[in-house]
């Protein structure tokens, strides 16, 4: 793992050239040989939740918690297994599909070879190689850049993002995109623990906020901002187009006090850039999402013809984000909003989403922070000036 200096504008386009100018890694991965998981958290519960939806058996899940996890109904029936417990016919024998985001993947890939396994790959590299099945796509490889490409690439480095930070992270997002090398920054560190809630947006949060919840899953975003907040906020309305997600966020809102539920609205909808009926594949959990594959319908709304008044929109939505930013445009520039989005689902990531804001939302600052590794985890933040200004007054 390549470790560097947080760039400057400057420093941060020639590392951008020397990125270009190498070999792309183009192939996602197919399962040929008897399959292991590595990781027995949330991302490997989604693994073999995939696994079993598209017809490939897991064998066995290796953990270093293993004792802890083996207890946890949903793996009843498979065998978890300390990596001590593994002999080295099967790590020869055994595809080892990592099921971690939450810490660098080549490091571990290094450890994970020196202990004698001989076929590793990140999960989301072998689910790519399945999207004519499944729609899951954090998989995705980015194409050669063309020149404009890499000149909006440029332009968003130099023009766009409002922080070093930022440029070193979105660098760190395109290098495991184009060429699947994982480069890290001293002073830009990838922190698993505050997605959507970074110090930029705390410090400018006020006791009056509306906040918008798009792709609300069970309700997490939302509680984190109830507890943010101390419950002092004017209205949250929360999209979930997943009948299944959407049981248990009404749940969730059923299980807040009267104050708190007289403020809180959940819709079916889902949210695009125009009125629609569309294909939707439910009953993946978080990624849930608008595919030619799904086997149900949803309705697609745009913000704008919502009528809300949004101080905060959170968009989160498995590559849809592009799209909803289109269909809320009168929105954004009557009401100004907060707006933190998902960046990683799709290339739109790479320049196609910065971009598009800051080509459409004039004075605004924008960052951008990665939250997991291997590509996944980054989200842009947007905050308005007059934002900023007002924490800078309340503050003397």
């Amino acid at each position: 793992m390549k470790m560097m200096d947080c760039p400057n504008k400057l420093e941060s386009v020639k590392l951008l050239k020397s990125i270009v100018s190498q070999k792309l890694a183009t192939h996602p991965e197919k399962v040929n040989q008897p399959l292991a998981l590595y990781g027995a958290g949330d991302l490997g519960k989604m693994a073999k939740s995939y696994f079993d939806r598209i017809g490939i058996q897991v064998d066995c899940v290796i953990d270093r918690n293993a004792d802890l996890m083996k207890n946890d109904p949903f793996w009843k029936g498979l065998n978890v297994v300390l990596p001590s417990d593994v002999s080295n016919e099967q790590k020869n024998q055994y595809m080892l599909a990592v099921c971690i985001v939450t810490m660098p993947y080549m490091p571990l890939a290094t450890s994970l070879k020196e202990q004698g396994w001989k076929t590793i790959v990140p999960f989301y590299d072998i689910a790519e190689g399945y999207r004519d099945q499944h729609p899951l796509s954090n998989g995705w490889f980015a194409n050669k850049l063309k020149a404009d490409e890499i000149n909006n690439i440029v332009t968003i480095l130099n023009d766009g993002w409002s922080d070093d930070i930022s440029r070193a992270h979105h660098l760190q997002f395109i290098t495991w995109r184009l060429i699947r090398q994982e480069w890290s920054f001293e002073k830009a560190p990838v922190n698993t623990e505050n997605r959507f809630f970074i110090p930029e947006i705390l410090d400018c949060l006020h006791d009056n906020e509306s906040f918008v919840d798009v792709g609300a899953h069970h309700g997490r975003v939302s509680e984190k901002f109830i507890n943010i907040t101390k419950g002092q906020f004017d209205q949250i309305w929360m999209f979930e187009p997943d009948s299944n997600n959407l049981k248990q966020l009404q749940s969730y809102i059923e299980q807040q006090d009267e104050i708190i539920q007289s403020k809180m609205l959940s819709f079916s909808s889902a949210i695009g850039k125009q009125s629609d009926v569309i294909s939707f594949y439910e009953g993946l959990g978080y990624a849930s999402q608008i595919s030619t594959l799904g086997r149900t319908h949803v309705e697609v709304m745009t913000l704008d013809q919502m009528g809300l008044h949004p101080s905060f929109i959170k968009l989160h939505i498995e590559g849809g984000e592009l799209d909803a930013l289109k269909g809320c445009k009168k929105t954004l520039l009557k009401y100004r909003p907060i707006i933190v989005l998902t960046s990683y689902h799709n290339d739109d990531g790479i320049w196609k989403l910065p971009l598009w804001l800051i080509n459409n939302l004039s004075d605004y600052h924008y960052y951008m922070r990665l939250h997991s590794w291997s590509g996944t985890g980054a989200v842009i933040y947007c905050v308005p000036y007059e934002r900023n200004a007002e924490n800078q007054a309340a503050s003397r």
